[in-house]
């Protein structure tokens, strides 16, 4: 027997032993239990890897692809605020057909805000849900992705969905529940290749820069290809000092608040009853119990004057120095990035994302930065989801990404 016939024989039989492990760990994967008690860990919590799978069962809801073959809900080992083992949930849909060759190509997608309770994550979704608007404008971008051949992964980010407090804007800690949420979708479904990119909105755009960040050493298990951020949340500090001085309700008003609970638990240097008046204080857990529509719309914070809601003189240094190291323009990201801003957007202002591509570009990342005309908020992702699905499918095919550093377009006046 030739040299050459017994190596062939060789990567043969590793392929096909690396074939029958995946698909024994598919196989071991235990079947969650039905309605919300899916999303209730068991105690104690079971030992594991970050990624690690508890439990899956067949997904319905909003966030079940039309397209997909198969849709999936998700219970997997991940890091909260502090740095510690949670549950966190997300979901996969895999698309029809026969994978290609080296496996299914994966976007991994971070989502925007959707509020801090149980009931505002992504996965529990349905006709009636609370930001069941903005979960269809999801599903109808990602679903988009699914008809192009391409396994889409989605993590609810610790703390939504599941017990214990939401990391919110925390970078590090939601983007490694992204691609925590990577490692749970290959065992559950060994045919995912070992390329992905990441893709995120708002709060997501954030989370998105950070996974793509971190990725290369989080996960190297995984290759990055590029990543794509629709309108990143950002600016933190700013947009703290703006409500904190304006004499009318602030859109911006609950999102600060969001962060300010998200950061005092995950810091204790950061002292609310310093920041806030009693009155605010007494209805923050209105933020944390509703989602993000609501607390737009209705109730105290609907109406709240932005300044009245701080002392007189507020001690935020804990916070501003906790804020600075979850801006995202601060990033090395070591892969293509696309950052894609609406010109009519009043929740993540373009002047701000005009700065973050400005800050990207300093530090050296290959970026394109797309300002899309007369687009608000959710149109970033509606009028620019095509084009980013085009720039993906170039990552994937390995063709070179183009950069505007040197001429950056501006999206704000």
């Amino acid at each position: 027997m030739t040299v050459v016939r017994l190596i062939a024989l060789a990567i043969a039989s590793i392929a096909l032993f690396q074939a029958a492990t995946e698909t024994s760990n598919a196989a071991s994967v235990p079947l969650g239990p039905a309605g919300d008690t899916f999303y209730t860990p068991p105690v104690p919590f079971p030992k594991g890897s970050r990624g690690s799978v508890i439990w899956a069962r067949p997904l319905e809801g909003t966030m079940a692809l039309p397209s997909a073959a198969k849709n999936s809900l998700v219970l997997y080992r991940s890091v909260g605020g502090n740095g510690d083992s949670v549950a966190a949930s997300g979901t996969m849909s895999v698309p029809q057909g026969v994978p290609p060759r080296g496996g299914w190509p994966v976007i991994t997608w971070t989502h925007g805000t959707t509020g801090l309770a149980p009931a505002c994550a992504p996965s529990r979704d349905t006709d009636n849900g609370p930001e069941h608007d903005y979960i269809v404008t999801i599903r109808t971008l990602l679903d988009s992705f699914v008809k192009k051949g391409y396994v889409v992964v989605a993590s609810d980010y610790a703390g939504l969905g599941t017990p214990g407090d939401h990391p919110f804007l925390q970078g590090v800690p939601t983007g490694r529940n992204a691609l925590d949420m990577l490692r749970a979708a290959k065992v559950i479904e060994p045919a995912i290749g070992r390329r992905y990119a990441v893709m995120g909105h708002s709060q997501g755009g954030q989370v998105d820069l950070f996974a793509a960040a971190q990725g290369p050493r989080y996960a190297s298990e995984f290759r990055l290809v590029g990543n794509v951020a629709f309108a990143p949340g950002s600016h933190i500090a700013g947009r703290l000092n703006t409500v904190m001085t304006s004499p009318k309700n602030e859109l911006a008003l609950p999102y600060v608040l969001y962060t300010l609970g998200s950061y005092a638990k995950t810091n204790k240097s950061i002292d609310l009853a310093r920041i806030l008046t009693p009155q605010a204080l007494s209805h923050m857990p209105d933020l944390f119990q509703g989602c993000m529509t609501q607390a737009l719309s209705t109730g105290y914070w609907s109406t709240a004057i932005a300044k009245d809601q701080f002392v007189a003189k507020p001690d935020v240094r804990a916070f501003l120095r906790m804020a600075q190291k979850n801006e995202p323009g601060l990033l090395r990201i070591f892969a293509p990035t696309l950052l894609v801003q609406g010109t009519a957007d009043v929740t993540v202002l373009p002047a701000d994302t005009d700065d973050v591509a400005k800050q990207l570009c300093v530090r050296g990342n290959d970026l394109e930065y797309k300002p899309i005309n007369g687009a608000d908020h959710n149109g970033s992702m509606k009028q620019g989801g095509a084009e980013a699905l085009a720039w993906i499918d170039a990552r994937f095919r390995g063709d070179k990404a183009m950069k505007n550093c040197r001429a950056l377009p501006k999206a704000g006046k």
